[in-house]
């Protein structure tokens, strides 16, 4: 049996799914016909229903998975609301809110952190995304460069983290400042998961970050990435999750068949087009997720069982691992070996692929002693000592 990288042996692996408050898809094309298995939602519901995301909640948490991710962006649904009208459909799921930090002033997020944890029953994890790509942070009225959003990401994680554990906060930055700010009757305060390979996004982490996240690179490289993120914390533990799709069935030959099945869905056209607009962008993950399939459309398998097939048209998470439930958990494991406890899921469509990871990838899991009960949260990472007036 494999074991953690050094300095994360007892790290507890949890198992996250993903929450498409955009619309499920059963295909990677954008104009591919929707195939839907006989008995499921029609797509118009999958689209814009609360009925189908409620289903979706209600079998991860019967799966006995930790959390949702709920995304940010221009074409999701607002996170904060849907998630807080989803806790209300379950009694142990958590609800990982991503949000921009540039959108919100630090004592409403705070507030709203709290408001949703009392709730909730303190369910509430936060994803803080400091912002990929000028061009979608433009839509929101986001004017500033990419090294400024980090900056601003810090002094945003400065103010919070202090108004969740202080009675009173004043705090004077390059870009934020708060004056006598409180909360009432603050609740615990919820884990951050934060991500980005630059200097100062690591910086950010480093100091706040209670998980890091990244995409869904071969294992060699993540575990390289977590030694340079864990060199720059100053001592402070950080666990770290990856985000990533699944296609785990029964045998590695249905698991590849169905790969097969969605990359059949797109034409060389579509591909260009996606590929020449996915290199504009400012991310540094996203170019690295790029170079992993270089727009080739065969020999997609990266990493034994990581196929890049998906960041063919798809930006942000681009590689799913892909095989028998027996391959998949060798590939977690391996991951877990180079530091990895955190594994945010999703699946085409994700009502569906819940169900192969429920009744088979997670009971093989378990049966070798990865996955435990997720009983005991794990150790907070102590934050630096505040600076910038607080």
């Amino acid at each position: 049996m494999s074991h953690a990288a050094p300095g994360h042996e007892n790290d507890p692996v949890r198992v996250h799914w993903y929450l498409p408050t955009h619309g499920d898809e059963d295909s990677l094309s954008s104009a591919g016909a929707r195939r839907l298995p006989p008995g499921s939602v029609p797509w118009t519901g999958r689209r814009f229903g609360m009925d189908y995301l409620t289903r979706i909640v209600r079998e991860v948490e019967a799966a006995g998975l930790t959390s949702v991710l709920t995304p940010a962006g221009t074409y999701a649904d607002d996170a904060w609301i849907s998630a807080a009208a989803l806790a209300q459909a379950t009694s142990r799921l958590k609800f990982l809110v991503a949000f921009r930090p540039g959108l919100l002033a630090p004592t409403l997020a705070a507030q709203m952190a709290s408001a949703f944890q009392r709730v909730s029953g303190d369910r509430l994890l936060v994803n803080v995304v400091a912002g990929s790509d000028r061009r979608e942070q433009l839509r929101f009225g986001d004017e500033l460069a990419k090294e400024q959003r980090y900056a601003r990401a810090g002094e945003f994680l400065d103010i919070v983290r202090a108004l969740w554990e202080q009675d009173q906060v004043d705090y004077q930055g390059e870009h934020l400042r708060v004056a006598n700010a409180a909360l009432l009757e603050p609740r615990v305060f919820p884990e951050v998961y934060f991500a980005g390979s630059s200097h100062e996004a690591i910086e950010v982490a480093g100091r706040h970050a209670d998980v890091y996240l990244s995409w869904g690179e071969p294992p060699p490289a993540i575990g390289e990435r977590i030694a340079r993120v864990d060199a720059g914390a100053n001592e402070r533990h950080l666990r770290h999750g990856i985000r990533l799709h699944v296609i785990t069935r029964d045998t590695s030959e249905e698991a590849w068949a169905q790969a097969a099945h969605l990359l059949g869905s797109l034409d060389r056209e579509e591909i260009e087009s996606r590929q020449a607009e996915l290199r504009t962008h400012e991310s540094a993950g996203q170019q690295r997720l790029l170079a992993l399939h270089g727009g080739r459309t065969d020999d997609l398998e990266v990493y034994p069982g990581l196929w890049a097939g998906i960041g063919l048209v798809r930006g942000g998470t681009g590689t799913a691992m892909v095989g028998s439930h027996h391959e998949v958990a060798d590939l977690i494991q391996d991951y877990r070996a180079h530091g990895v406890s955190e594994f945010i899921l999703s699946g085409y469509p994700n009502l569906e692929e819940i169900h192969p990871v429920a009744t088979g990838l997670l009971p093989e899991l378990r049966r070798r002693g990865v996955l435990t009960a997720d009983a005991a949260e794990p150790p907070r990472a102590a934050h630096a000592q505040l600076v910038g007036g607080v």
